[in-house]
């Protein structure tokens, strides 16, 4: 009998060692790269991205590009799309990712070009519960399909100015170390940051919902800037907390002025 307990206690140790290996593995981000620019869909959990997850166009392109662009009035982005499905859950980048920079003195690259890189998404696009502990760039980005960055933490900043996602995105329970930015980002559907916590400025300057948003039990724990953000549908902000400013001029919410918005809550919340 205690030979017995001895061999499933044994048997129990390596099944818990095997899981705790499993979920430690460390996945090299050229990987990922490779896999995706070629069209392939990706799926990794418990995992941790070693390496810079660079999925813009720049590696492919720099080489047919002057060597320093001069200012001619044209486009300076160069773009191309990701088309495969993308999850990854409870997944830890160590070092950046980026759908976008500008080649401009940046550390990542060499070339100084005055290029912006910047790839957009085909496919639906998961990243729940993951730990960006590098740059998260995100920004002039498209979202075609399903976007969901619930539950994950962004530790050096998330960038989505201009990104537009056109089917659902869900940002719910997110946690933003330094500035939240989503400055002229658009959301199609109704999108919640509900229970995110902002340990720095977020910035939703310009942002439209389309079809309402949610800030219930959202802290902002320094300023929230909604200027010129339009909001049409349901506004939720209930039990929000700002610490800092927050600035709603020429704010609109179904093309009334925000503070109207703030007021009539106000005198529901009190009938209720």
């Amino acid at each position: 009998m205690s030979s017995t307990n001895s061999k499933i206690s044994t048997l129990i140790i390596l099944f818990f060692l095997a899981v705790s290996l499993q979920a430690q593995r460390t996945v090299d981000a050229s990987e990922i790269v490779e896999a995706l620019k070629s069209g392939q869909d990706v799926s990794y959990e418990n995992v941790i991205i070693e390496g810079v997850v660079d999925l813009t166009p720049y590696a492919e392109k720099i080489n047919d590009l002057p060597k320093k662009r001069f200012w001619n009035g044209g486009d300076n982005n160069i773009e191309h799309t990701i088309d495969g499905n993308i999850s990854f859950v409870d997944v830890t980048f160590k070092d950046g990712f980026y759908a976008y920079f500008h080649d401009d003195d940046f550390d990542y690259t060499d070339s100084n070009s005055k290029f912006t890189f910047i790839a957009h998404f085909d496919g639906n696009v998961k990243f729940q519960n993951c730990k960006f502990m590098g740059h998260a760039w995100f920004k002039y980005s498209d979202f075609d399909r399903n976007t969901d960055f619930s539950g994950t933490d962004f530790n050096d900043g998330a960038n989505f100015k201009y990104a537009e996602f056109n089917q659902a995105a869900d940002f719910n329970n997110t946690n933003y170390d330094m500035e939240g930015n989503f400055k002229y980002a658009e959301f199609s559907t109704n999108v919640s940051f509900a229970k995110s916590v902002f340990n720095d400025d977020a910035n939703f300057k310009y942002t439209k919902f389309h079809e309402g948003t949610s800030f219930k039990n959202t802290e902002f724990r320094d300023d929230l800037n909604l200027k010129y953000t339009e909001v049409d549908g349901e506004f939720i902000t209930e039990n929000m907390i700002v610490d800092g400013e927050m600035n709603t001029k020429y704010t609109k919410h179904n093309g009334s002025d925000f503070h109207n918005y703030k007021r009539k809550n106000k005198r529901k919340n009190k009938r209720n």
